[in-house]
């Protein structure tokens, strides 16, 4: 069983057990032909769509269809992620960012935060030059700064806090 949630909407249920699938627990009455490795033609209630994978990641179990023209992302759960949800232990809850430590010891080239400001997972939060290379540090989930133990020209040691977070 899989349930899938179409652009932030309820979820769906669909379950390939027997000749037919389910769509939230009725028959699921449809003609899919693949035309290529990325597009589909589907019939389905007298309907014609042309479906087409725009992303695939199997990692994060996401999808983006462009589906007769109109995009949808998708947001995919198999059996194992719904039975850990079940069981209070959610896979996609969201990681807590508590402070960014120096991965090596270096130079501090450039600081892009301060105190209070909010960042998103991937945002370059600091520069650190090690080994006469430059290497861009990036906030690993979304956060606010709680404080910057570091300075610009500063150097730091390996898994010295530089950055902490609320």
């Amino acid at each position: 069983m899989f349930r899938a949630t179409v652009d932030d909407l309820s979820p769906i249920e669909i379950e390939f057990s027997g000749q037919q699938p389910l769509l939230n627990g009725q028959p699921l009455s449809w003609d899919l032909v693949r035309l290529n490795d990325r597009q589909f033609h589907l019939l389905f209630e007298n309907r014609s769509y042309t479906a087409e994978v725009l992303h695939l990641d199997p990692a994060t179990k996401t999808a983006t269809l462009k589906l007769n023209r109109t995009i949808h992302h998708i947001q995919l759960k198999d059996r194992f992620d719904l039975l850990l949800e079940q069981m209070g232990m959610s896979t996609t809850s969201q990681t807590k960012l508590n402070d960014i430590k120096a991965p090596m010891p270096g130079l501090i080239l450039s600081l892009s935060v301060q105190p209070g400001d909010t960042v998103r997972k991937g945002d370059t939060v600091l520069i650190l030059e090690a080994m006469k290379m430059e290497n861009v540090i990036k906030a690993p989930a979304d956060g606010t700064v709680k404080a910057v133990r570091i300075s610009r020209g500063q150097t730091v040691e390996k898994n010295q806090v530089l950055v902490e977070f609320n």
